[in-house]
């Protein structure tokens, strides 16, 4: 078994630890990290909202999710993997797209700020105006 099968935990409705044969979870766990990860996403239209849909979600128990930072969602790209590099088996509906970030671009921070493309797991910065999915993160235990 690959050490990635021991680094992520589905995490069920009520905040329990799940099996990793599970059918249905809400959050996965990396217990690397320790954050914990929704496996709902939502696609929005600007980074403020991005913020405010991050803040909204609720998922396996918990109601205190916030924007990751890039070095947070950077962490989950998978390179082994592409379109989209990251664990299907446990983010099933993860697009081969860009997810905002809660970093802001340094030389603009008013106008840019961090992205992780899923596609094939490489950051850049976009215009707060641009079009972007959330995953949003939480401190795990």
């Amino acid at each position: 078994m690959s050490e990635n099968a021991f680094r992520f935990t589905k995490i069920g409705a009520d905040g329990s630890a799940l099996p990793a044969d599970a059918k249905e979870w809400e959050a996965v766990l990396d217990t690397t990290t320790g954050f914990m990860w929704t496996v709902a996403e939502k696609k929005v239209t600007n980074w403020k909202k991005a913020d405010a849909a991050a803040k909204a979600m609720t998922a396996g128990g918990f109601d205190d999710w916030s924007l990751p930072t890039v070095e947070q969602l950077f962490a989950l790209a998978d390179r082994t993997r592409r379109d989209p590099t990251i664990n299907t088996d446990l983010f099933p509906k993860c697009k081969s797209d860009w997810y905002w970030s809660s970093t802001p671009y340094a030389p603009s921070p008013g106008g840019y700020a961090w992205n992780v493309y899923f596609s094939n797991g490489y950051a850049s910065y976009n215009g707060h105006d641009n079009h972007g999915f959330v995953r949003a993160v939480r401190a795990g235990q």
